[in-house]
C-alpha cells in the first residue's frame, strides 16, 4: 500500500500556489498551497507542477542502432511519465517493445512501422514487399491498446524507389485498421507537395521545422499552400526534433506566420542524448521558449494537447480523482547555448529544468539536467 503524501506549495503553469495530495496513487485532493494533509510532506517551493510529460515522438528499443535508448532515461529521469514510439517496430518486433513496458516506470504507446522490419534498418520502406499487410494488421489488432498509430517514413533515404508507393499503402492500411498516420518527412523525392495532401485529419507531420530543401515553408520562410490546407483538415503538426530535423531559421519563420506546433516532441535516441543536439525533453522545450512561446503554451503542447490526440485525457490534467501522473519543473535564469539540427547556435537567457515526476503513484526525481 502507497502512503498518503503531499506536494505542497507548487506552482500552475499560470501562477496558481496549490497543493496536491496523493493517496494510493491517485490524486486526492488539489487545494489552496499550505493545506493539504498527509503522511507525508514535500516542500516544492519553487518548482512549478504539470500533467505528466508525453513525448510523442521517441525511439525506445535499444535492440536497434543507431536509432534506439531504454526507456526509462528517455522517460521518468527527464520528467517525462509518457512516451510514444514512433515506429522503432514494425509487425517483426512490436511483441518485444510491448513486453518491454513490464520492466519500465515509464509509460509506453507505439506507433506501428508499415515496414515489417522497422528501424533494423534505415531503409526499411525500400522494398515493398516489407511492407506485409497482414501483418500489419494482425499486430495493430492483437496491440489495440498499445499501438496508437502507423509510421511511415516518406523521405529519400527509407523510401529510396519506392516513391509515394509506401505512403498511399499506409493509407490503405489506415482505412484497414482506423488508425492515424504518422508521416516522417524529409529530404525528397518524393516532393513534399505530393506526401502533404494524402494527409488526413489527426494523421500527423513530424518533422515539420525541418531545415531541408524539402521542407513546408518556401525560401522567403512562407508556409506552403499543402501545410496551409493540411492545417485546415485537421492535419496534426509536431515538431520531432531529432539529430536532422529542427531548424531555428524554420521555426523562427513558422512562428512569424502563426504555424504552431500542435505537440513537441524530441525524436530522441541515444546519440543525440548523450552527443546533442537533442539532449532532453526540457532542453527542446526550452528551444520553444526562446523562440517566444509563453510557457504555459510550451507545456500544453507535452500535455493536454498530446494526451488529447492519444484519445487519454486523463494524462493531460491535474484533478482529484485521477491517477498520479506529474511533472515537476523550474525555470531557471541563466545563459544557456542551445544548437539546432543544422548547426545554427541561439543563446537563451531562460531554461527548464526537470526536478521530478510522480508515476504510479511513487515521486522520482529526476537524473538528467539539462
Amino acid at each position: 500500500m502507497q502512503d498518503r503524501f503531499v506536494l505542497r506549495n507548487l506552482k500552475r503553469v499560470n501562477g496558481d500556489a496549490i497543493d496536491i495530495v496523493i493517496d494510493n496513487g491517485k490524486i486526492t485532493e488539489v487545494t489552496e498551497a499550505g493545506h493539504g494533509m498527509g503522511s507525508r510532506i514535500l516542500d516544492c517551493s519553487g518548482a512549478y507542477v504539470s500533467s505528466g510529460w508525453i513525448d510523442m515522438h521517441v525511439h525506445a528499443f535499444p535492440a536497434f542502432d543507431p536509432y534506439g535508448d531504454e526507456i526509462d532515461e528517455i522517460g521518468i529521469k527527464q520528467g517525462v511519465t509518457t512516451i510514444v514510439d514512433a515506429g522503432s517496430c514494425g509487425a517483426d518486433r512490436i511483441s518485444d517493445l510491448a513486453a518491454s513496458r513490464a520492466h519500465a516506470r515509464t509509460n509506453v504507446f507505439a506507433f506501428l512501422n508499415i515496414s515489417r522490419l522497422g528501424l533494423a534498418r534505415i531503409d526499411e520502406l525500400s522494398n515493398l514487399e516489407w511492407i506485409d499487410a497482414a501483418k500489419a494488421i494482425q499486430a495493430a489488432k492483437h496491440f489495440n491498446d498499445f499501438i496508437v498509430g502507423l509510421k511511415a517514413r516518406i523521405s529519400k533515404s527509407v523510401v529510396r524507389d519506392s516513391g509515394l508507393e509506401p505512403l498511399r499503402r499506409a493509407r490503405e492500411l489506415s482505412a484497414q485498421t482506423s488508425l492515424p498516420l504518422m508521416v516522417h518527412i524529409g529530404s525528397g523525392p518524393p516532393n513534399i507537395e505530393e506526401v502533404i495532401p494524402l494527409l488526413e485529419k489527426k494523421d500527423i507531420i513530424t518533422h515539420y521545422l525541418n531545415g531541408k530543401s524539402n521542407n513546408l515553408f518556401d525560401a522567403e520562410g512562407s508556409p506552403l499552400q499543402v501545410l496551409q490546407n493540411a492545417i485546415a483538415r485537421g492535419v496534426h503538426l509536431d515538431v520531432g526534433h531529432g539529430t536532422a530535423s529542427f531548424s531555428f531559421k524554420v521555426a523562427e519563420a513558422a512562428k512569424r506566420h502563426h504555424i504552431e506546433p500542435n505537440t513537441i516532441s524530441t525524436d530522441i535516441y541515444r546519440g543525440n542524448r548523450l552527443n546533442g543536439p537533442v539532449y532532453s525533453m526540457a532542453h527542446v522545450l526550452s528551444k520553444f521558449l526562446y523562440l517566444g512561446y509563453p510557457l504555459e503554451q510550451v507545456i500544453a503542447a507535452v500535455t493536454s494537447q498530446a494526451a488529447e490526440w492519444l484519445g487519454k485525457p486523463e494524462l493531460g490534467r491535474i484533478q482529484a480523482g485521477d491517477a498520479a501522473n506529474l511533472t515537476l519543473f523550474t525555470l531557471r535564469n541563466e545563459p544557456t547555448v542551445l544548437l539546432d539540427s543544422e548547426g545554427d547556435q541561439r543563446t537563451a537567457q531562460m531554461r527548464i529544468e526537470p526536478k521530478g515526476v510522480v508515476a504510479n503513484g511513487e515521486f522520482i526525481e529526476c537524473e538528467i539536467r539539462t
